[in-house]
């Protein structure tokens, strides 16, 4: 669950996961490798956790710098 002023979002799994991961200190590049450690199953990732992040910001959740 994602509670932000505007309201509230019920996150699935993976967007969980890449959130959980998301501190303002590391890079994307730093996420997308301990998420690929984490699930070593999944294949590459970077391209599926990039879009989740820039939607993340599109949507005011978070703030890409």
């Amino acid at each position: 669950m994602l509670l932000y002023p505007e309201g509230m979002v019920k996150l699935n799994g993976s967007a969980g996961a890449i959130l959980k991961e998301v501190d303002g200190e590391r890079s994307v590049e730093t996420i997308v490798a301990t998420l690929e450690q984490a699930f070593p199953d999944a294949g590459p990732l970077a391209k599926d956790v990039e879009a989740f992040l820039q939607e993340a910001a599109n949507q005011h959740w978070i703030e890409m710098v």
